[in-house]
């Protein structure tokens, strides 16, 4: 089917097109990641190739001081929470944000992200928290602490523990694999045996730990990596830091050949199904 940007940098720029739409359902984008252009265009190519029209409408955080995007673009382009406080969306999206080291309360935008997610509980009917944002959602909703990692969780990981039970792990090809890049510093401190209120791990990996959680009392959905990152996303991250001199191994399970940079792109069809499985909640 067909996903729309209603505003954003992508339609602007002439890096994406509308076309014309039947019924879509309307997803509310809270882009905290600093490639805002890179992030919608990833977002709108995964919910492209979905079975539903979508109309994706992306918001900004007023009270974030931005360092790689004019502010004044961001202000003429996205939406923020007073403009769109009295509309209803079917489902909201808080992408990742390069923010994991930081006590959240140090984030600049910790309290206008926890009145979102208020404001949200009220106004859409799911939500999907990636990356730093589940973290910061774990917290919110459950008081579920984090902890800096020693070294980056860098990579494409397997989940090797799967609820089968739950309509999100649906539909994942065969033997059920659900593959998701991770790029993060930190992670939630989770007792499995013992999970707060009604928090339920859908899929978990020995190497990376909880990847999909749920709580169907908040309509929240938490998802601990980046369903949405492109083949190259790990690589251009990875040359990157090489190139800022910081300390970072290649990505596991990712590369073919890391010399020649030939990349495994293994996680597409996971992807496919997991944004499928999470519109299916929304739309059902």
């Amino acid at each position: 089917m067909t996903a729309n940007a209603e505003n954003g940098l992508a339609i602007i720029r002439k890096q994406w097109q509308n076309h014309q739409q039947v019924n879509p359902l309307h997803l509310l984008v809270l882009n905290l990641m600093p490639t805002k252009v890179t992030t919608e265009v990833q977002f709108l190519k995964r919910f492209n190739c979905l079975s539903r029209d979508v109309t994706l409408t992306f918001l900004y955080p007023v009270t974030h001081h931005f360092k790689g995007t004019s502010v004044d673009l961001i202000r003429d382009h996205y939406f923020n929470l007073s403009q769109i406080k009295e509309r209803h969306f079917d489902g909201l999206i808080v992408t990742g944000a390069p923010v994991e080291k930081l006590p959240f309360n140090q984030v600049d935008y910790w309290k206008e992200l926890r009145s979102i997610i208020s404001w949200a509980n009220h106004h859409v009917r799911e939500s999907l928290f990636e990356c730093w944002a589940a973290q910061a959602g774990l917290f919110v909703d459950f008081n579920v602490p984090k902890r800096v990692l020693k070294s980056k969780l860098f990579g494409i990981f397997t989940a090797t523990d799967i609820n089968p039970l739950s309509r999100l792990a649906r539909d994942f090809g065969a033997g059920g694999l659900i593959k998701m890049p991770q790029s993060r510093h930190s992670t939630s401190i989770l007792d499995r045996r013992h999970l707060p209120g009604d928090l339920k791990i859908i899929a978990d990996s020995k190497e990376a730990g909880p990847m999909i959680l749920r709580s169907h009392g908040f309509h929240h959905t938490y998802i601990t990596g980046h369903p949405e990152y492109d083949s190259d996303t790990l690589a251009k991250e990875y040359y990157r830091d090489q190139k800022k001199r910081r300390a970072i191994h290649a990505p596991l399970h990712y590369f073919t050949n890391e010399a020649s940079g030939k990349i495994n792109y293994s996680w597409q069809s996971a992807s496919h199904s997991i944004y499928q499985n999470w519109l299916n909640t929304i739309a059902n």
